[in-house]
């Protein structure tokens, strides 16, 4: 008889945590109700990246000396670049110029440590293909400079993704010079 009523009192605290948990998995699902939505619809709305964000880099192929630097800070030795030696003037000519952007890590090291500042990032991220064989980027693709987010017609650029202010169910509603709230 002592070993059913210990099983029923074990079964009763047993209902009672798992009462506890439910209520506390309940008690953040409400939470999360009571804040407004920040989902972006992605073709048509689209965040604008941060000052510092590493996507695509631009070449510019008149600046290039053909030093190699980006080669060799390259952690996998990643930009191509073809020049032959002209021996009248002891300089290199730089032929092409190359960089497969589905191997590349966007370190920004070839960035960096530039001399003549040929390369820079751009703001573009959107990269998709079908094809692998489409991300290999030569000189006239990487000096082609990419529509800014700010600039595109068709999108309505969000400044921040944050929780919108208490009565604004909408991030284009926000009135000039407005601060969005800040989550928790």
């Amino acid at each position: 008889m002592l070993k059913f009523l210990k099983q029923v009192v074990d079964y009763g605290k047993e209902t009672a945590q798992a009462a506890k948990y439910i209520g506390q998995g309940l008690a953040v699902t409400f939470d999360h109700m009571q804040r407004r939505p920040i989902t972006v619809q992605y073709p048509y709305e689209k965040l604008i990246p941060s000052e510092r964000f590493r996507g695509r880099i631009h070449f510019e192929f008149d600046k290039c000396i053909s030093c190699e630097v980006c080669v060799r800070v390259c952690p996998i030795n990643l930009p191509v670049v073809d020049y032959e030696y002209d021996k009248a003037t002891k300089k290199k000519k730089l032929n092409s110029y190359s960089i497969d952007f589905g191997v590349c890590i966007f370190c920004g090291n070839c960035v960096e440590y530039c001399p003549t500042n040929c390369l820079s990032m751009t703001e573009e991220y959107e990269l998709a293909t079908f094809e692998r064989h489409e991300l290999n980027f030569d000189n006239v693709a990487l000096g082609r400079l990419p529509t800014k987010v700010t600039d595109d017609p068709m999108v309505t650029a969000l400044r921040t993704l944050a929780y919108l202010p208490k009565d604004v169910m909408e991030p284009h509603d926000l009135p000039a010079g407005s601060q969005r709230a800040k989550s928790n």
